[in-house]
């Protein structure tokens, strides 16, 4: 008993191999942490510093830090106008992105029809179908309509989303139909079994898109420019285009923007973060 005692002491004494593989994972991902941080940084350093050039070097501290280009970002142009097109944009694009793809896909994933299949992945096809050919007929379109140069022109080709669907009816799919039917046996019908059963459990999956479909609007770029014309509805990505001039550039001025523009997004993914990971996780996506 005593020998026994003392090999396990020995052993509990024994120091504890070094986990190198665990240590060299934790470095590799350190060091992509600080790779993929260092640009937002540059860009915050070379809006505080005033004249900054980009021919030279990366300044990693601010020899005189200045809020100079904040303030010329919001006195000389209208740029809390510019902020909140985006935001109006943003929010109405994700709100009915949210609607129409639930309700697609609870279609598309409760509602037994002939010829589903092939007419979800026919939706789908589209998402191999770049803006770039669709900007000109689209055009077409909405200017015959009277449409060009205003807010429902810009918002109308977003408000359905062939990846919103994809997502939300996967999360769906997951969704046990005896709820479904226990629902039903209680009287439920379909847009309350909609409203009250699905919802709720596909809430990950909603987070998700909600954050998707708010970063694809506020980062619009070619179809804003394209159907927003004058000054007073232009969007935070195509006012930040019009800061570069042709000779010279305030980059300063330019690297400011794009930390204001940054932050909504910031804020809205650490809101939801925790919710785009289960989301992302439970429809296996990669």
């Amino acid at each position: 008993m005593a020998e026994t005692l003392a090999i396990r002491s020995s052993r509990m004494s024994r120091p504890r191999p070094v986990p190198w593989r665990s240590i060299l994972l934790h470095l590799v991902i350190a060091l992509g942490a600080v790779a993929m941080f260092f640009p937002f940084y540059w860009t915050l350093v070379t809006s505080l510093n005033a004249d900054s050039r980009l021919d030279s070097a990366p300044t990693l501290w601010p020899a005189d830090p200045s809020l100079e280009a904040y303030a010329t970002l919001f006195t000389r142009l209208p740029f809390a106008r510019v902020i909140g097109n985006s935001l109006l944009l943003a929010v109405v694009t994700t709100l009915v992105q949210l609607f129409t793809s639930a309700t697609a896909a609870y279609a598309f994933s409760r509602l037994p029809f002939r010829g589903r299949t092939a007419v979800f992945g026919t939706y789908l096809a589209t998402m191999m179908v770049p803006l770039q050919v669709l900007v000109v007929p689209l055009f077409a379109e909405l200017k015959a309509f009277g449409l060009v140069d205003t807010y429902l022109g810009a918002l109308l080709p977003t408000f359905a989303s062939a990846f919103g669907i994809f997502l939300l009816r996967q999360a769906m799919n997951q969704v046990p139909t005896e709820l479904d039917e226990a629902a039903a046996l209680d009287g439920a019908g379909h847009f309350r079994i909609f409203w009250t059963v699905m919802l709720p459990n596909i809430r990950p999956a909603l987070a998700t898109l909600a954050v998707f479909a708010f970063m694809g609007s506020w980062n619009s770029f070619l179809w804003p420019l394209v159907v927003l014309r004058s000054p007073e509805v232009q969007t935070l990505p195509v006012a930040l285009a019009g800061l570069q001039g042709q000779f010279t550039t305030q980059w300063d001025v330019v690297m400011a923007g794009s930390i204001v523009s940054i932050l909504p997004m910031l804020a809205i993914y650490l809101f939801a973060q925790k919710y785009v990971i289960q989301g992302v996780a439970n429809t296996g996506l990669k």
